[in-house]
């Protein structure tokens, strides 16, 4: 019997099982399984009823709330592709997005009513805008009262077709122009089963959604939560006061964060006398991590933490480093420098590691090649690029991009993007691994290492530091620091402080290619490999 894989089925099967659970929780507003389903159909009847057809874009300009989860769900049961934005972007990048999927309807939060008048102007394509939550002159209607004009109904799940695209997502552009990612409903569907085997308790779980739903980093937990019945949380906008009362409100115990969230959570003073004893899992994706950061954050919380990996290409999660059954380790140092590697594949993933001749490099944790990977649940490809999908998909495997060693215990350890590795006097440094040296420095907020020119070696590492407020930390006292930890030659050979937060994408993630054009304006870099 062959039965579409679908996530629609995961909305069902939470509905039947789960029907009268406070299931999704929303600033002041809350909804049972039952109820969320009813409005998912609601959504997909009225956009049809407004002229969305099979294959077409609805685009929300929106934080995390109920309405945009409920676009993951209604938007593909009418059979279109949900695209979530990412708010944090310029105009001019909102618009060349917009220009290049060519949406159909566009939802929104009343306060982006501005922005959203500019890019109806500068994109044809939008016929109807729908403001998310109260009436503004710039809208068409409220969401609401498209709710209201839709009418309930099972959608028949088997006349679905598994291969169609269901989500369409930019990427960061942290490394370069954004490009749209699709994922089909089998894609979708296959992932959440894979990532739904790191949960141990499923449908007591109380998920905080943390990472933001515009972005395919939020770890699939659309998807994942609602099959395993799960109460989704929704934080708007990441804010450690409100995620600390949140956890204890809703006595959450999963969240996932990126490592610029969980400094800002291990440094916030609203973290004093708050009950955090529900948590029992913290997933840190989207950047690599550290040891000490795991250890930090364990401590803070009293629950596991360990690192996760991937893309936007893949779903995105391929790897955990939970630990592993049979795996002992001599110290809890050595745990936690186990739970800051990217880990092992979750099931149905395969990963190599690769060298420039595409043969594995030896399991050795010392060898470094690029990360490849095939699984249920890699991209279609970028949408309108066929080039740009030849290039990542080759000979059956994705290219990652990724440098990463591994080990015999099939635990991968990413090294650097393969543009971000720095090549000095013929020598490959690791950005990532410097950037940890210096990050282990109690008063260290957050840094980055990128690459500068120079005359003798090619290009050197240089490190921005953005210190702990009242810090007195000098470029000395961080050098004999990191100096204990890595290798003279990789070394940086500038530190430059600044007060101002690290630029970065909607998602966290340092913007290390604005950071490095500092130092190469009008230079040319020559990357090797």
């Amino acid at each position: 019997m062959v039965v579409a894989l679908t996530p629609i089925r995961f909305l069902y099967r939470a509905a039947e099982l789960y029907g009268r659970k406070r299931a999704i929780v929303c600033g002041a507003r809350q909804f049972t399984y039952a109820e969320f389903r009813e409005r998912c159909e609601r959504l997909a009847s009225a956009l049809l009823a407004q002229g969305v057809q099979p294959g077409d874009r609805v685009a929300y300009l929106s934080f995390n709330n109920h309405q945009l989860l409920e676009g993951y769900y209604g938007v593909v049961m009418a059979g279109a592709m949900v695209m979530p934005l990412n708010v944090r972007l310029t105009a001019a990048e909102l618009t060349g997005i917009l220009r290049h999927a060519e949406p159909r309807v566009l939802l929104f939060e009343s306060e982006f009513a501005p922005l959203v008048e500019q890019l109806r102007q500068s994109c044809s394509s939008i016929e109807r805008l729908v403001s998310l939550d109260e009436p503004v002159a710039e809208a068409d209607g409220v969401y609401e009262e498209l709710l209201a004009a839709g009418r309930p109904g099972a959608v028949d799940f088997m006349a679905v077709d598994e291969n169609a695209v269901a989500e369409l997502f930019y990427t960061s552009g942290s490394t370069g122009t954004p490009k749209g990612v699709m994922l089909t409903h089998r894609t979708l569907y296959l992932h959440a089963l894979s990532v739904a085997t790191i949960y141990d308790d499923r449908d007591s779980t109380v998920n905080l959604q943390t990472i933001p739903l515009f972005h395919a980093n939020g770890w699939g937990c659309p998807q994942t939560s609602t099959l395993l019945g799960a109460r989704q949380v929704m934080v708007r906008r990441f804010d450690p006061a409100t995620v600390f009362r949140l956890i204890e409100e809703h006595r959450a115990t999963d969240m996932a964060v990126v490592p610029t969230m969980a400094n800002a959570l291990l440094n916030a003073p609203e973290r004093v006398g708050r009950d955090l004893s529900s948590m029992k899992r913290i997933m840190i994706g989207g950047a690599a991590s550290s040891a000490e950061l795991i250890e930090r954050m364990e401590q803070a919380f009293g629950c596991r933490c360990y690192a996760g990996y991937g893309l936007t290409e893949t779903g995105p999660v391929l790897t955990t480093g939970r630990v592993k059954d049979g795996l002992q380790f001599d110290s809890e140092p050595s745990r936690y420098r186990r739970q800051a590697m990217a880990g092992f594949p979750v099931p149905n993933v395969e990963l190599r590691v690769v060298n420039a001749q595409g043969s594995d490099v030896p399991q050795d944790g010392a060898s470094i090649g690029e990360v490849l990977t095939r699984s249920d649940h890699v991209m279609e490809g970028y949408y309108k690029d066929p080039d740009g999908t030849a290039s990542a998909l080759s000979d059956g495997w994705l290219r990652t991009g990724d440098m990463a060693v591994w080990d015999e215990e099939g635990f991968i350890h990413v090294v650097d993007r393969k543009k971000e590795i720095i090549i000095s006097g013929g020598e490959n440094i690791s950005s990532l691994e410097v950037e940890k040296a210096i990050a282990a420095h109690d008063s260290v907020y957050e840094c980055a290492v990128v690459s500068a020119p120079d005359e003798t070696w090619g290009e050197v590492p240089v490190a921005v530091v953005h210190a702990k407020p009242g810090s007195n930390l000098t470029a000395e006292e961080l050098l004999a620091f990191a100096g204990e930890r890595l290798a003279r030659f990789k070394l940086p050979k500038r530190i430059d402080f600044t007060d101002a937060p690290l630029p970065k994408t909607g998602t966290g993630k340092i913007r290390k290619l604005e950071l490095r054009e500092r130092y190469w304006a009008g230079k040319e870099r020559r990357v090797q490999g």
